[in-house]
């Protein structure tokens, strides 16, 4: 006799809304309803997250700070508070736990959470969902928004659904043709230039991408494609779990075409070290090896670093180190496809050491 298929599970994302933004309103009354970016509006800076009312002038998340300035004359830059927003996680993550102790966090600000069997024994994920949230908003005076559904991959992306302070369930049935509506770009391990490689390709939708076939896939997309043919289909079989201690924090970009003037070259990699500054930040992941990427038109790949005593806590030794790693390498033999920065040997960060490491704070 087979053996009879495994029970459905029941996933939550939470996403806080806003999270650094919203607790500088919070404790700060002045900032409420303040068009208010958290980070640095310097030459260098980043922002970490915009408030709502920043949002509404196009300010996003990883933006330089003096594009931000430009879009929203009237944006206000708060420094971040790290130990505050280590604090208010805390809070969220102890409520986590009153339900289940099957939680992965991604970051200070959103978790995933399988509540298949939960500790209060409630049957409806969406139960415990709300639940969650109200008992958010009651201890932290925050909003987080959920998504619930029976995968990572559909409650990841329902979780953005109705932000803020919002909630997207959707059922086992419902999850083909929740990723059959969804824009490819969207869909999570798509990234940029994958977006745009299946746009060229006639691939707009997961309705799109579910109507390709695997060999279509796997000539297009390589090794990825198992994965694109399988989230086109609404299926993720990715457990919730603890996350494993984290070695490095990178960021990579391939390109359409091939780069080798040196100009287009340098401002590249002053673009990734500013989103790669951003994903330091929000990890709160400090290294002491800078590494360049490159892999040229043949696909060969070759890695370059460089080692500091302590961990590099500034957007600009990052983006020093970066152009410096990048310009010995210059004239390139040939072309890149790509180009990647990352940070490794990490440390967690310390009491202490937040006051004017961050210009920025994925």
């Amino acid at each position: 006799m087979d053996a009879p298929p495994p029970p459905l599970r029941k996933i939550i994302h939470i996403d806080m809304d806003a999270f650094y933004a919203s607790v500088e309103q919070r404790d700060d009354p002045t900032l409420r309803g303040q068009p208010i970016a958290v980070g640095g509006g310097g030459p260098r800076g980043v922002v970490a997250t915009a408030s709502y009312e920043a949002r509404a002038f196009g300010v996003k998340s990883a933006m330089p700070g003096a594009r931000a300035r430009r879009l929203c004359p009237g944006l206000i830059f708060v420094p971040p508070r790290f130990d505050a927003y280590r604090a208010v996680s805390g809070q969220i993550r102890a409520i986590f736990a009153r339900f289940t102790d099957l939680i992965q966090p991604l970051s200070l600000d959103e978790a995933y959470l399988d509540v298949t069997v939960n500790k209060p024994g409630i049957a409806s994920a969406t139960q415990v969902a709300a639940e969650i949230r109200a008992l958010i908003r009651a201890e932290t005076g925050l909003t987080a928004s959920a998504g619930v559904s029976y995968n990572k991959l559909i409650a990841k992306l329902a979780s953005d659904q109705n932000k803020p302070d919002g909630m997207c369930v959707v059922r086992p049935s419902e999850g083909p043709a929740f990723i059959a509506a969804m824009p490819v770009r969207r869909i999570h391990g798509v990234g940029p230039v994958t977006a745009a490689r299946m746009h060229a390709l006639g691939i707009e939708t997961g309705a799109d991408l579910r109507a390709r076939d695997l060999p279509f896939l796997q000539a297009h997309f390589g090794s990825a494609a198992d994965y694109y043919y399988r989230a086109a289909r609404g299926q993720d079989d990715r457990p919730v779990r603890e996350r494993d201690q984290r070695k490095s924090v990178s960021v990579e970009d391939t390109f359409f075409d091939d780069l080798i003037d040196r100009e287009r070259l340098v401002a590249e990699i002053d673009r990734i070290a500013t989103s790669l500054w951003g994903r330091i930040e929000k990890a709160q992941a400090w290294g002491r090896t800078v590494t360049l990427k490159i892999k040229y038109a043949d696909f060969r790949i070759i890695t370059r670093s460089r080692s500091f005593a302590t961990p590099v806590r500034s957007p600009d030794l990052l983006a020093q180190a970066a152009r410096e790693l990048l310009l010995a390498q210059l004239p390139l033999r040939m072309g890149a496809r790509l180009l990647g920065l990352g940070v490794h040997n990490l440390e967690a960060a310390e009491e202490g050491e937040q006051g004017d490491q961050l210009a920025l704070g994925l």
